[in-house]
């Protein structure tokens, strides 16, 4: 692991810097004698802005998930550096990553495996805030108050997640990763799997939240309707590495990478 020997871009706009970030994983079984290793992210180089929201885009199998999970530091990197706040996190202990793990937040694709069944909405959306040390009164409050933010009627509280539909656990998600007031919110294929209608309510939602809570997103997506929408800038991830960086305009208008030029054709025969 790199120590703080290198310091983030000094641009006042820049909000988390990657470099040099590697990631590789053991493939092979228990019984298996012969184990193969994975290279999943290859020395990725990523730049989010404050304020914006930077599209993550690849194919199956390139990283992005990866990539999500070790900038919350759910997974470990094996070398490089994530720069936010003025500080390396890869160079925090455990109790030293706690205050910034608050500040970046990861919504998962399938929001019914990140919720706890038994939890009713408030106690969905109040558990950080429980874990954080805040009062009940203040969590159910508090809990109401998101739940409104997030497009959902207060009087849904007691309800458990499976009694919500799909685009209501999604604003489920994004109301529980509210809780702490990050501020970047990662969103990995959030919208994937909805009715068109619906991830237009919700890409609309976020483009309020990110608006009025000056959110910065990192929005993992194969759509590139929704990355028109809600994307400033893009970045091309292929085979675990940083192949092209643009504006959304630009990548949109002159492709001017093969890689990229075979992304666009696979989304638009995708149909989507």
């Amino acid at each position: 692991m790199q120590t703080d020997l290198a310091s983030p871009p000094t641009k006042t706009e820049t909000l988390l810097y990657v470099t040099g970030l590697s990631k590789r994983y053991l493939r092979g079984g228990l019984l298996s004698r012969k184990r193969t290793q994975v290279q999943a992210l290859h020395s990725v180089e990523l730049t989010l802005r404050a304020g914006s929201t930077l599209a993550l885009i690849g194919a199956s199998g390139s990283g992005k998930s990866t990539l999500a999970r070790c900038l919350v530091c759910l997974e470990k990197a094996d070398t490089g550096e994530i720069w936010f706040a003025g500080k390396n996190l890869l160079t925090l202990t455990n109790h030293e990553l706690a205050p910034f793990r608050r500040q970046i937040q990861l919504i998962f694709q399938d929001p019914a495996g990140s919720l706890n069944p038994r939890l009713n909405a408030i106690e969905v959306i109040s558990e950080p805030l429980l874990i954080a040390g805040m009062g009940r009164r203040e969590r159910r409050a508090r809990a109401l108050e998101l739940m409104e933010l997030a497009g959902l009627p207060a009087g849904w509280g007691s309800r458990l997640p499976c009694e919500f539909s799909g685009g209501q656990r999604r604003r489920l998600a994004i109301a529980r990763a509210l809780a702490l007031e990050p501020k970047v919110l990662i969103l990995d294929e959030a919208l994937t799997g909805l009715d068109l209608s619906i991830q237009a309510q919700i890409s609309n939602l976020l483009l309020e939240l990110h608006s009025a809570l000056s959110l910065s997103y990192l929005l993992i997506s194969h759509d590139v309707g929704l990355v028109a929408h809600l994307a400033d800038e893009v970045a091309i991830l292929h085979q675990g590495k940083i192949v092209e960086m643009a504006t959304t305009q630009q990548w949109l208008q002159n492709a001017h990478s093969l890689s990229s030029e075979a992304l666009v054709a696979c989304f638009a025969g995708s149909g989507q």
